[in-house]
Parts: structure tokens; C-alpha cells; sequence
């Protein structure tokens, strides 16, 4: 294993876990692993292979994951399995940037930083098991929603109810939410808020069983960087350089554009904050609140509505 504690960066999809991740991982101490619990991702940084998105990994079912999540946190990357699923030059190519990565962190024993936000039904068990310091990104309902639509990515809830440990443990009182939707597709901002409800309630209930762990909302964070990495390279032990604070600064200042295409980029960060107000009609958002309300008071104030 390497020299350090290891780190998970989790919380929603678009609620900053690459942001954060990237910037943490812009230490040269530091390690970065994309989301080992995508059903989809390419064979080699994982070879577990998780079902579903969002899939609940517990001591009950942990045993068939644990010794591919301990080589995936050890830089073992996993060339017999991507050599099988080369089709294109294009997979050749990503095959040699991840093995070379994985390869150079293994090298110089980096901290293994996993950012992935469908481990986030998983982070108790990945805490406890691997010992991770635990980042948690919070993001506003209404900003979730939006990106949501603008991606006009959907969900498919029925994965919440094939798994009956996921049910028992954190989601049975949305039991009769979530068949609903299974039953009769929704419209996205309704699917939105429910997905947002289920893993913030699950969160609220981690922040209330793990003081240890570290909870950032994207908002605060985006408005004023330098402080909040601050604190969490301090948390981490991590040397807040100079050069890591370039990078930030590279990453978050005013300068750049307001909206990025790509998955992770260079943006103005606090122009992003509250770009869901000018997206969103006040009977759109005067819905999402009433749908999230009951959890979403505990992170942010009526006035940040």
C-alpha cells in the first residue's frame, strides 16, 4: 500500500468531486483514481465489477470487492484484463495513460486519491475497511437539477430497488418514492430531486455518524478556493505549495470561461454558484424545493434559495 492514508473524494455526480479531486491530487504526493465503481469504466483501474450505479458495498457483501478495491488503492493496474478489450488505437491509447499513471504513483508510493461519487452509498464500508480519509461534496438541489437537465442525464431507479441490503440499510422509507418512478418515468428535474433526496439523506446521516470526516459544500468551496483547499490539504497533511496553489489558481479564477464543456476543465468558479437561477423558472424551483425540502434544510439556509 502507499506511504499514506488514502483518500475518497464523493457526494453527488456534478457537485465538484473532479474539481476537488483534481486539485488534491495536483500534489506530488498524491495518486489519482477515476471512479472505480462506474459500471462502465474501461477494464484496468478496477477489476471488481460493480453492477449498478451507485452500488452498496457493506460488510455482508464486501468480501467479493475487497481484494480488487486493495489492488486498485495499490497502483496495480490491471493490463491482462484491458489487453482482452482492446478493440481501437483509441483503447491502446488510454490503456498506455492509465497503466503509465498507475504505474508512476505504484513508483514513487503516492497517496491513492479515488474520486468517485457512486461509491457514496459505499464510503462507510471503504472508510472502515481502507482506513480513507473522507471527502464529501454537497451541492444545492436546484444547481444538481439543473446540470442534470442540461445533460439531460435520466436514472434508472429501479438499481435502488435490486438491492435489497441498500433498501434496508439507508433507503426503505423512499421505498414507495422510488417505485413510483420505476413504475412511470418521470419528468428530469422530478428525477433530480429525488436522486439528490436519497443521497443526501443518506450524507446527513453520515455527518451526523463521522465528525472525522470532512463535509464541503460546492458553493462554499467555488466562492472562495483558496481557503477551503487550504483547510483540506492541512486536513489531508498534504504541503500546500506554492505550486498546488498555481494550480488552483489556474483552475478557479475569474478569468476563465463561465461554462465548460468538458467534464473537468478551467472555470470561474464563482460564476458557476448561482447560474441555476437564470436556468430555472420560480415555479421550477418552488417545486424542487418542496420536493427536497424536508432534506435539504439542513444544508442550505431559505435565503439560498
Amino acid at each position: 500500500m502507499a506511504s499514506g492514508k488514502a483518500i475518497l473524494v464523493t457526494g453527488s455526480h456534478r457537485s465538484g468531486t473532479t474539481w476537488v479531486g483534481k486539485m488534491i491530487a495536483a500534489s506530488p504526493a498524491v495518486g489519482y483514481i477515476q471512479e472505480p465503481f462506474h459500471p462502465g469504466r474501461r477494464p484496468g483501474v478496477c477489476r471488481a465489477t460493480f453492477p449498478y450505479p451507485f452500488a452498496y458495498v457493506t460488510d455482508e457483501n464486501g468480501a467479493a470487492f475487497y481484494h480488487h478495491m486493495k489492488a486498485t488503492l495499490s497502483f496495480q493496474f490491471q493490463f491482462g484484463a484491458v489487453l482482452a478489450a482492446l478493440k481501437t488505437p483509441r483503447d491502446v491509447a488510454i490503456m498506455l495513460k492509465y497503466g503509465a499513471e498507475f504505474l508512476f504513483s505504484r513508483a514513487r508510493r503516492a497517496i491513492p486519491l479515488v474520486k468517485d461519487p457512486l461509491a457514496v452509498f459505499s464510503t462507510e464500508w471503504l472508510a472502515k475497511r481502507f482506513e480513507m480519509n473522507v471527502i464529501v461534496m454537497i451541492r444545492h438541489p436546484a444547481a444538481f437539477a439543473c446540470s442534470l437537465r442540461r445533460r439531460n442525464w435520466r436514472h434508472n431507479f429501479s438499481h435502488f430497488l435490486q438491492q435489497p441490503l441498500l433498501m434496508r440499510d439507508h433507503l426503505f422509507s423512499f421505498e414507495a418514492e422510488i417505485t413510483e418512478f420505476v413504475d412511470a418515468e418521470q419528468g428530469i428535474l422530478d428525477q433530480a430531486a429525488l436522486l439528490w433526496k436519497l443521497i443526501y439523506s443518506t450524507v446527513l446521516k453520515y455527518k451526523q455518524a463521522h465528525p472525522e470526516w470532512m463535509f464541503l459544500r460546492h458553493e462554499d468551496v467555488a466562492s472562495d478556493p483558496f481557503p477551503h483547499f487550504e483547510y483540506l490539504f492541512k486536513r489531508l497533511d498534504l504541503d500546500f505549495s506554492p505550486y498546488v496553489q498555481d494550480v488552483i489558481e489556474d483552475y478557479s479564477n475569474p478569468s476563465n470561461p463561465r461554462k465548460i464543456s468538458a467534464p473537468f476543465g478551467k472555470r470561474n468558479s464563482r460564476a458557476l454558484i448561482g447560474s441555476w437561477k437564470k436556468e430555472l423558472t420560480e415555479a421550477e424551483i418552488t417545486r424542487l424545493r418542496k420536493k427536497v425540502e424536508d432534506v435539504a434544510e439542513a444544508f442550505y439556509l431559505d435565503s439560498e434559495w
